[in-house]
């Protein structure tokens, strides 16, 4: 019997920010309340900030890492609590240009 294998975090840490699968920067949102379980970035909102989506349908929360529900009955990435997203303004990986929008977007930090 071999060994279960331990699945892939969702997203990693790069020069101190959690970035998603294409490298890029992940942020939160101060109006989610952490631990709901739900993403308050809906609609327009998710337009510029796109979610960091669960792409399997058996991908499973482990540890620090747990799955919100969206509006749409989609499954969303969360750290420690509070879902992650994409700022549609950056354009490489590396860009940082969320951090801060509106006082209310931060980068997110391992």
């Amino acid at each position: 019997m071999q060994p279960e294998k331990k699945p892939a975090a969702p997203a990693m840490a790069d020069n101190g920010a959690l970035v998603g699968p294409s490298k890029m920067t992940l942020y939160t949102f101060d109006r989610d309340n952490a631990g709901s379980g739900k993403s308050v970035c809906n609609g327009p909102c998710a337009t510029n900030w796109p979610p960091l989506m669960v792409a399997r349908a058996e991908d499973k929360a482990q540890g620090d890492w747990s799955i919100v529900l969206r509006d749409d009955g989609s499954r969303q990435w969360a750290y420690k609590g509070r879902p992650l997203y994409y700022w549609v303004k950056d354009q490489k990986p590396g860009d940082r240009t969320g951090d801060g929008v509106n006082q209310v977007w931060r980068t997110a930090t391992p």
